[in-house]
């Protein structure tokens, strides 16, 4: 398409409106993702609050989740039924007004309430602002834009748990929800603005109850067992083998049912496209693995080193600041190199900084902590943005919205799954390195003898340090065994990627011009 073209194509926006709206979606997108992870730090702020135990207190965490798990592979019907641009403002400023809720909330269960609400409205915005600017935004700047747009997908969940550090050291925990009311709101009101003239036809489709009520059912039911089977002791617990055997029945069911109903709400056909369907089985994985990091080095700084949330949270954000040079250079690359090549480059950056840390002890320096973040950081935008384009450029035009719902669905359950597994994992790497370290250490009595009588402490105070060095040490080599883990998975990935065929070296839509939503 020449620039002749672009301008003609009243479907494309131009000038100061083209800044707008490519600020807008991703100001947008990254109020949603952030809000993933910004109350990960505040749940003990938030239980004392509330006078709930801190396990209760994790279920902010799942309620939002669910919610929003659910949403975001609604988004092709949601914008078909109503239009993408109303269902997008409508979004944007239901989070506002529901954030402020959430902030007054006096109850745990009114709070979870809330929460849900707020992972209705905040769900559709994560595609729906892809597909948007795949929409409107003239081919030319298709790269730039989606370079800026992916930024806010990575630095989203690093920000939340900084800017949850900082509330919950500075201020009190409703300040987390009460600072996104203007801003959410502001960009309501500017997106109608630009954007309305942009709003595509609808139709009066049918809706598919049952396809909703089977996904809202195994989507629900994974997510509270992920939430809370670390508390409850896995499956040792009959609550959670009731909510496994829900899940695999009502995911069996779901995917019968869309696959045969003429108008289904999640259309599971497109995953018959090969390139597609390896690009969700390689963000599923790589996304995991990438948020299992994010989640794992506050865990450690926090839990073992002894830094503060802020300080933790610091540490998180500098990979997140390195990625935001590297975004637009990844754009171009992708212009000139096989995505898939740049896709596995990425995951080989991301496994060496998880490997890199397997090293790590007691004494290793914030400085330190920072290298491994610096290749986590490059490796951000090479594997998401490749891939987003690879899942949408194989696609025809009718099902982009669909797919960009159903990819960015597939990321966010990569994330709740992997978040519930390196905790039950680093929390079992831990005690087995304990009791390895316990069985193996030797003069135990004469150390704890040594300790008496040169430190002066009782029988007792010498045996609480004992164990608590031997604590000590055992957490740092479950969170390396953990760090190795994740550094397994991201190598077993990068070879994945070259089952995809290979894409066009500029993918957009399907190569047609721009896709339309819901169509």
């Amino acid at each position: 398409m020449t620039r002749a073209d672009d301008i003609a194509d009243p479907s494309h926006v131009h000038g100061v409106t083209l800044v707008l709206v490519v600020l807008v979606l991703a100001l947008a997108n990254f109020l949603a993702i952030m809000d993933i992870t910004i109350v990960n730090v505040l749940v003990p702020q938030i239980a004392g609050s509330l006078a709930v135990s801190s396990a209760d207190g994790t279920w902010v965490i799942t309620s939002y989740a669910v919610a929003e798990a659910i949403m975001v592979p609604l988004t092709g019907w949601l914008a078909e039924r109503f239009g993408p641009v109303k269902v997008f403002v409508a979004g944007i400023a239901g989070f506002g007004i529901v954030s402020v809720l959430c902030g007054l909330a006096t109850t745990l269960p009114m709070l979870i309430a809330f929460r849900i609400m707020l992972g209705i409205c905040g769900g559709p915005l994560i595609p729906l602002s892809q597909t948007l600017l795949l929409t409107v935004v003239p081919k030319k700047y298709e790269m730039p834009a989606l370079a800026v747009w992916s930024m806010t997908t990575i630095l989203g969940p690093v920000a939340g748990p900084v800017l949850g550090g900082i509330i919950a050291d500075q201020w009190s925990w409703p300040w987390a929800f009460h600072f996104k009311m203007p801003l959410a709101l502001g960009l309501a009101a500017l997106a109608w603005y630009v954007l309305k003239k942009h709003e595509m036809p609808t139709t009066k489709a049918r809706v598919d109850f049952v396809g909703l009520g089977l996904l809202i059912l195994w989507v629900g039911a994974l997510q509270i067992m992920l939430g809370n089977g670390q508390n409850m002791d896995w499956f040792n617990n009959d609550f959670i083998v009731a909510l496994l055997i829900v899940t695999i029945l009502g995911f069996i069911s779901f995917v019968i049912w869309e696959m045969t109903d003429r108008k289904p709400i999640v259309d599971l056909r497109i995953f018959s496209n090969r390139a597609f369907s390896v690009s969700m089985v390689v963000i599923f994985l790589a996304y995991g693995a990438l948020f299992g990091a994010v989640v794992l080095v506050p865990l450690w700084l926090q839990n073992i080193m002894g830094y503060t949330a802020t300080w933790a949270g610091y540490n998180t954000a500098f990979a997140g600041l390195i990625s935001l040079p590297v975004a637009p250079l990844t754009t171009k690359l992708m212009s000139k190199y096989d995505h898939r090549g740049i896709v596995m480059v990425g995951l080989l950056f991301c496994a060496a900084s998880s490997l890199m840390r397997i090293f790590y002890s007691l004494d290793v320096t914030f400085g330190q902590t920072l290298w491994p973040q610096v290749l986590q950081g490059i490796s951000f935008p090479l594997i998401l943005i490749p891939l987003m384009d690879m899942s949408v450029s194989s696609l025809p035009a009718k099902d982009t919205a669909s797919g960009a719902g159903q990819f960015n669905f597939i990321r966010t359950l990569s994330g709740a799954i992997a978040t519930a597994i390196v905790v039950a994992v680093w929390e079992d790497a831990i005690k087995w390195s304990k009791a390895t370290l316990a069985g193996s250490v030797q003069h135990g009595p004469d150390m704890l003898l040594a300790l008496q009588q040169m430190g002066g402490f009782s029988e007792a105070k010498a045996r609480s340090l004992f164990d608590l060095a031997v604590l000590q040490q055992a957490a740092q080599l479950g969170t390396n065994q953990s760090f190795l883990a994740i550094g397994v998975v991201l190598l077993v990935t990068a070879g994945l990627v070259w089952i995809a065929p290979k894409p066009p070296r500029h993918a957009n839509g399907n190569g047609n011009g721009k896709p339309p939503i819901g169509h």
